[in-house]
């Protein structure tokens, strides 16, 4: 079902979830067949198709919700052919987060499973220190009434995540069973990731790959870095779409992993950061004409989460989706095309 932009205005106003209603709890009855006999309990457990994830499983066990033959069950239990198995699961708990009618976002694509948005530059994703309230989760809440929950909690399921001032395109889901199958697909490499990113410098090639380990800057404990002694595998593509005369070049880019702020830091490690990277660039200063004419269009930094296509997490679908340049990166596109000093094509 598509969806129009989100607009606050026409969502009434914020409710808190209502804590006083009865909650009912989902009972699922299984007989052990005969492949089932001699299997432990919580290898049998995940087999079935209930769409919880181990980690939820192993917490209904240790809370006694498990009950083999009427009696709560250990997770090593070896079970015999012809045994019940009863599986309790309680309706998802009211989140503590507050649902926030007024954070603004597009949405590009809803329905029973997952939502797909479009997050502008500045709106956080995840509350966190600092961003306690207003970020895209408290929006998602006022905007998805039909939250079936993530974790036994009410709550948007956040697969992966944008930098607060990168903006584009989100994939969030709203059940249980979406999440954890957005998130292996994540895992598996099969979600295509592209984004638009206008960066100082001219990387050589027209066409390149950057493969470098990210982890932890050594010093700087907040910064990643391809210098870390414990970094992880990280591949970025990239395509030299345009070369401008100021000294600064518009990219496509592709993810072919998901590191923590990885184009920011592939592209700095070629001397080629980001437009207005507060952390891994170096402001305007050694751009030609010193940068005086990009100075009050670069507020943020120039990275956008163009398109994502993955598989729907239930019916299988191929589905792509793409969010449109927003304005101040176009405003900058169209500075940089007025200039009139030398430039270049690809």
């Amino acid at each position: 079902m598509i969806r129009p932009l989100w607009r606050p205005e026409a969502a009434g106003p914020a409710q808190a979830p209502d804590l006083d209603v009865e909650r009912v709890p989902q009972h699922h009855s299984h007989v052990v067949p005969a492949q089932g006999h001699g299997q432990r309990l919580d290898r049998f457990l995940t087999d079935l198709p209930l769409g919880l994830s181990r980690s939820q499983l192993k917490r209904l066990i240790d809370n006694g919700l498990v009950e083999v033959d009427g009696q709560p069950a250990k997770p090593g239990l070896k079970l015999k052919k012809g045994w019940g198995v009863v599986i309790t699961v309680p309706d998802p708990e009211p989140t503590r987060l507050m649902p926030e009618a007024g954070v603004r976002f597009g949405i590009l694509y809803q329905d029973e499973e997952l939502i797909v948005v479009d997050k502008p530059a500045g709106l956080v994703v995840h509350p966190a220190a600092g961003h306690r309230a207003g970020t895209l989760v408290h929006g998602l809440l006022a905007a998805c009434p039909d939250l079936a929950g993530i974790g036994g909690e009410v709550r948007p399921g956040i697969v992966h995540r944008l930098d607060k001032d990168t903006s584009g395109v989100m994939i969030v889901a709203k059940t249980d069973r979406a999440h954890q199958d957005l998130a292996a697909q994540f895992k598996q490499g099969r979600i295509l990731k592209l984004y638009l990113g206008l960066c100082r410098g001219r990387p050589g090639p027209d066409q390149g790959v950057i493969e470098a380990s990210i982890g932890r800057h050594p010093v700087r404990r907040k910064q990643m870095s391809t210098r870390s002694r414990s970094g992880r595998p990280a591949i970025t593509r990239y395509e030299v779409l345009r070369r401008f005369g100021l000294g600064v070049s518009l990219l496509r880019l592709r993810l072919l992993t998901g590191r923590t702020h990885q184009i920011r830091v592939h592209l700095a490690s070629i001397g080629c950061p980001i437009l207005g990277d507060p952390v891994y660039g170096v402001g305007l200063a050694g751009l030609k004409d010193g940068g005086r004419l990009l100075r009050g269009l670069v507020c943020r930094q120039m990275l956008h989460a163009q398109t994502i296509g993955f598989c729907h997490p239930v019916s299988g679908e191929e589905m792509t989706f793409t969010s449109p340049v927003p304005e101040d990166m176009a405003r900058m596109l169209e500075m940089l095309e007025r200039y009139e000093g030398p430039r270049d094509r690809k």
